[in-house]
C-alpha cells in the first residue's frame, strides 16, 4: 500500500510541473469534489478542485517561472485534538522568477524564494480540507519595496531544511507521539514567563523543553535567530512587549511523525496591541493569528522551530494594508 503521506507529496509536485492544459485534471485527481482550503490573506477560501487551481495554483505558476516546489518537510499522521483526522503537514518553498504580480505584489523579476506551510486533511487519496500560510510579507522582502517603519527583529533568511536532512515523509513514525509530547509540554509552559526576562519555566535548563543550540526559523517580520537569549532578543521579547496578554494553542491539529511534529491554530492567539510592533504603533486593538509551527525534536528535546504567521492579515487588523504601501516604495 502506497504511504499517503508518499502520495499527497507527488501529487502537489505534479500541479506545478503538469502542463497548463492538465492543470483541472489533476487538481480534480487530488482534491475532493467538496474540498475546502482557507489559506492566509488575501486570498481566503477556496472550493473545489476547479476553485483551488484557478485561485491558488494558476496564480503561483502565472507569476513564478518556471514555479517548482521545493519541500523541506513533509509529515503526516492522525490528529491527536478533538478536530480528529489523518493529515499531512508540510513546509515549501515555490520557487521561480518572480515575473509577474501575484495576489497584489509587485514582481521582482528575479528568483524569489516563496515560503508555504500547509495542512491537509485526507480521506484515502483524496485531500477534503486545508489550511495554508503563504508567507506574502518575506515575499514583498526579497523584491526590495519593504512598506514598514521596522523591518525584522532577526535575520531575513530562507527556510533551511532540518539539520538532519531527513524531514521527507520520516521512517520512524512510531516516534511521533513521543515528538508531539515533547512540543505539548513546551506549549503549555509558554503562558507564564517573567515579564523582565521573558523566561519561563520549562524552555531552557534544568527540566526544559529546547536545547541549547535550538535554530528557530521565523517569518517575513521577524526573521530566524538561535538559542534561547536570540529567541527573547528577536521574536519573543518584541512580541511580548506589543501584545503583552496573548493567548495561544487554540489548535485544531496536532500530529506527530518520527523526530518531527507539527500544529497549527486557524486563529491560534488572541491578543490586545499594546506597543509599537513592525513600526506600527499601538491601536489597543483586540487581534487574532493564524499560526502554523513545525518542529524537529532531538533526544526528547525540541533542535528546530519553523514558523508560519498570517502577518498579512495581523497587520491589516492593525490599520496596515501592507501590499498596497509596497506600491508606494521604488527599489
Amino acid at each position: 500500500m502506497e504511504d499517503p503521506r508518499a502520495h499527497i507529496r507527488a501529487a502537489l509536485a505534479r500541479l506545478f510541473t503538469a502542463d497548463a492544459v492538465d492543470l483541472g485534471q489533476i487538481a480534480a485527481q487530488l482534491f475532493a469534489p467538496e474540498a475546502e482550503i482557507d489559506v492566509s490573506a488575501p486570498i481566503g477560501r477556496l472550493t473545489g478542485p476547479s476553485e483551488i487551481a484557478e485561485g491558488l495554483i494558476t496564480p503561483l505558476r502565472r507569476a513564478l517561472v518556471p514555479a517548482r516546489r521545493r519541500d523541506l518537510m513533509l509529515i503526516g499522521g492522525q490528529n491527536r485534538r478533538d478536530y480528529g483526522g489523518e493529515w499531512v503537514a508540510s513546509v515549501t518553498h515555490i520557487t521561480g522568477l518572480f515575473i509577474d504580480t501575484l495576489w497584489g505584489i509587485a514582481p521582482s523579476d528575479k528568483l524569489a524564494y516563496l515560503r508555504i506551510g500547509e495542512f491537509w486533511r485526507i480521506e484515502g487519496d483524496k485531500i477534503v480540507e486545508g489550511r495554508i500560510i503563504v508567507d506574502l510579507l518575506d515575499l514583498i522582502y526579497q523584491t526590495g519595496r519593504w512598506p514598514l517603519d521596522e523591518a525584522h527583529y532577526g535575520a531575513p533568511t530562507v527556510f533551511p531544511p532540518p539539520a538532519t536532512q531527513d524531514g521527507l515523509c520520516p521512517g520512524n513514525q512510531a516516534d511521533g507521539t513521543a515528538s508531539l509530547d515533547v512540543v505539548e509540554a513546551m506549549l503549555s509552559a509558554l503562558h507564564v514567563y517573567n515579564p523582565e526576562t521573558y523566561g519561563s519555566d520549562g524552555q531552557v535548563g534544568a527540566g526544559g523543553t529546547w536545547t541549547p543550540d535550538f535554530a528557530w526559523y521565523g517569518p517575513g517580520g521577524i526573521g530566524s535567530t538561535v538559542a534561547w537569549d536570540g529567541f527573547v532578543h528577536h521574536h519573543r521579547g518584541p512580541f511580548l512587549r506589543a501584545f503583552p496578554d496573548r493567548k495561544g494553542g487554540n489548535h485544531y491539529c496536532r500530529i506527530g511523525d518520527g523526530n518531527f511534529a507539527a500544529v497549527s491554530g486557524w486563529p491560534s492567539m488572541t491578543m490586545t496591541h499594546k506597543a509599537t510592533y513592525l513600526g506600527v504603533p499601538a491601536t489597543d486593538r483586540a487581534l487574532t493569528l493564524k499560526v502554523m509551527d513545525f518542529y524537529r525534536c532531538e533526544d526528547g528535546l525540541i533542535a528546530e522551530n519553523w514558523v508560519l504567521l498570517d502577518y498579512i492579515d495581523l497587520l491589516a487588523q492593525m490599520g496596515v494594508d501592507v501590499i498596497s504601501k509596497s506600491h508606494e516604495i521604488s527599489r
